[in-house]
C-alpha cells in the first residue's frame, strides 16, 4: 500500500483573462513545486496535473507542447511531455479558448540526499506559428509523492 509523503501546488494565474503572453517556441515556465521525500522508502512515484489555456484569433491548428522536468537549470530531466494540436475558431477575429490539462508520473525518481524533489513545467508552441495564441490563464502545476 502507497504512503502518501507530500503534495504542492504551483498556481500562476488563478482565473481566465488574467494575463495576455503570446506563446513561443521558446518554452515558458508556468509552474514551480518541490516535493519533501524525506523518509520515503522503496518506489518513490509522483503524480502531477498541469492546465495551460490559451486563446486564439487565428483560424489555425497549433501544436502546444507541455513539457515537465524533475530538477531545475541545466541537469534538470525530462520527465513528460505532451502535444495538443488545439484548435482555433473558424474564422478569423473570432477568439477561441482551449484549456489544456495533463497528467502523468514520475515513476522511481531517485531520492536526492536533501529529500526535496523539485519539478517545473513549461509550455511552447514547437517550431514557432506566424500567429501564436496567447495564454489567458488560469495556469496551475500540481504533484504529490508516494512511496511503499
Amino acid at each position: 500500500m502507497g504512503r502518501f509523503l507530500d503534495a504542492r501546488i504551483s498556481q500562476n494565474i488563478s482565473q481566465s483573462g488574467q494575463i495576455a503572453i503570446p506563446l513561443s517556441s521558446t518554452p515558458a515556465r508556468f509552474g514551480t513545486l518541490g516535493l519533501v521525500t524525506s523518509g520515503a522508502g522503496p518506489n518513490l512515484r509522483v503524480q502531477f496535473t498541469a492546465t495551460v489555456a490559451i486563446s486564439s484569433l487565428a483560424a489555425v491548428l497549433v501544436p502546444v507542447l507541455i513539457e515537465i522536468y524533475r530538477g531545475q537549470g541545466p541537469g534538470r530531466v525530462l520527465v513528460y511531455s505532451a502535444t495538443e494540436t488545439a484548435p482555433a475558431a473558424g474564422a478569423l477575429l473570432v477568439a477561441s479558448r482551449n484549456i489544456i490539462t495533463v497528467t502523468g508520473a514520475d515513476y522511481l525518481p531517485p531520492n536526492p540526499p536533501t529529500g526535496l524533489l523539485a519539478y517545473e513545467a513549461f509550455v511552447s508552441i514547437p517550431g514557432g506559428v506566424p500567429v501564436a495564441p496567447t495564454r489567458t490563464g488560469p495556469e496551475s502545476f500540481n504533484a504529490a509523492a508516494y512511496s511503499d
